[in-house]
């Protein structure tokens, strides 16, 4: 997708995604067969639901028929939240991600895997899980120092609706 198309998207979409009071994290045009393919990524502090992507697909797609943003040929849109794999880039990733277990890649090579426990503009503060019975360690890691990360799944950790049930 050329910088113009992408600017001219951004521009078109970026009011309606903030109306629904949600952050457009990516927009991407793609090519499937004969007809491309228009993916909007959204998401919010407390995540998004199906009925607000539903709602927000059917708004943006009647901008698009009163523009010409996506040419003449056909296209499918898809609206939808970020998957759980999604890297962390944004200094807002980190703040929704507090709380969660992170796989940090540092700029050295190492490979860390942490609770986020803070963020600041800085970086993070870590809990790192102690090993073979040993306490968990504290770690600060600056933004500078991370090459790439992302939130691990964990399928045994209660979430906080049901810790503060």
């Amino acid at each position: 997708m050329s910088t113009t198309q992408s600017d001219r998207l951004r521009a078109l979409i970026d009011p309606l995604v903030g109306a629904k009071e949600l952050d457009l994290e990516e927009i991407e045009v793609s090519r499937a067969g004969r007809r491309r393919v228009l993916r909007v990524i959204v998401d919010s502090e407390d995540g998004v639901e199906l009925d607000t992507c539903a709602e927000l697909s059917r708004a943006i797609s009647e901008t698009l028929d009163e523009t010409d943003a996506m040419g003449e040929g056909e296209y499918v849109l898809e609206v939808s939240s970020p998957g759980a794999d999604r890297p962390l880039t944004e200094h807002r990733h980190y703040v929704r991600a507090i709380g969660r277990l992170a796989k940090l890649g540092l700029n050295d090579g190492d490979e860390l895997v942490a609770r986020i426990l803070a963020v600041d503009d800085e970086g993070l503060d870590l809990e790192v899980p102690g090993v073979k019975g040993r306490k968990p360690t504290s770690r600060r890691v600056a933004f500078d120092e991370i090459a790439k990360a992302r939130v691990e799944i964990e399928f045994n950790r209660k979430d906080k609706k049901e810790e503060e049930a």
